[in-house]
């Protein structure tokens, strides 16, 4: 596009969810109540296992990083929009828009590399049970947790450094109520092609590429539960990493919904609704989820009230 197109950036427009005054409060309230269950619930699993020396193992070290980062994660658009909302002001800086998309990659990135972690230790546990505490040291645990922030921070700086030197159009407005990497792109004058095979590139590799360690992992523990002999057995066993389980589908499934239904679609406003499954929704329930069906974590929030 010519010159006469471009703009020099100093802000951008989120429309959010929706753009009705009467429908406002009730999106305020919604996501202010959902916000609030996200950082108590897994602020409480944090203090849970720090404060049970029982809890000090590898798995549940993992956990109280996966619950760090849902924190950040959700912390990274839902009080923008909350606060957007309540000011009746839909603007965001140039600058903070690409300050939100970094971190909001980095989380998203964390959360994929944590849950392959996890994978990991659930694969270790049930498929090599003796040798477990040998594998899974304190050494091992630190660098993978170490490495998994490296890799989310590298993916977030690059793909936001690439998006510095693009040019916008006169229309500055996100249909979403965050700074989305590929809703940014579309607004952009400048040519995106370097943009989206990156996009597209890490979406195979840092997104595929965990997944698929998942999935190994659970096949070899799949193949381990049904050689126990003992019904009793293989129903601990499988209990040992059924909310991790489900933790997985509920991450990935709605991710994968998204990203289906925005193909389906072609409505951005459709997407930016949907995106709520994975953004807010998903570090939501994953409390529940983990202490709903773990006694061990029953038991540490009952210490930690003096119940």
């Amino acid at each position: 596009m010519g010159g006469e197109n471009d703009t020099l950036v100093s802000e951008f427009l989120l429309l959010g969810l929706s753009e009705e005054p009467e429908l406002q409060p009730l999106i305020f309230g919604l996501f202010l109540s959902m916000y609030l269950i996200t950082v108590l619930g897994n602020l409480l699993i944090i203090l849970a296992v720090s404060s049970d020396s029982h809890l000090h193992t590898p798995m549940y070290f993992f956990l109280c990083n996966l619950s760090l980062v849902d924190i950040c994660f959700t912390s990274t658009t839902v009080p923008k929009m909350l606060v957007n909302i309540q000011s009746q002001n839909k603007a965001i800086t140039y600058e903070g828009c690409i300050t939100q998309m970094y971190f909001f990659l980095l989380f998203g990135g964390l959360d994929d590399f944590l849950l392959a972690v996890m994978a990991y230790d659930r694969y270790v546990a049930i498929c090599h049970p003796l040798h477990y505490m040998v594998i899974m040291n304190s050494r091992l645990c630190g660098l993978l947790v170490l490495v998994s922030w490296g890799m989310s921070a590298l993916n977030s700086l690059l793909q936001s450094l690439i998006v510095l030197p693009l040019s916008f159009c006169t229309n500055l407005e996100i249909p979403h109520y965050f700074c989305e990497f590929k809703s940014m792109l579309q607004l952009a004058c400048s040519d995106t092609l370097l943009n989206n095979m990156v996009m597209y590139l890490v979406s195979v590799l840092l997104g595929g590429g965990p997944l698929t360690g998942i999935i190994y992992s659970y096949s070899k523990i799949v193949s381990s539960i049904r050689a126990i002999s003992s019904a009793q057995g293989k129903y601990k066993a499988f209990s040992t990493c059924a909310s991790h389980l489900s933790v997985v589908s509920l991450f990935y499934g709605t991710i994968l919904g998204v990203y289906l239904s925005s193909a389906v679609t072609q409505s951005s406003k459709s997407s930016s609704v949907a995106s709520v499954m994975y953004t807010v929704v998903t570090p939501m329930l994953n409390p529940f989820i983990y202490s709903l069906r773990n006694k061990d974590i029953k038991r540490a929030l009952k210490g930690f009230y003096g119940l």
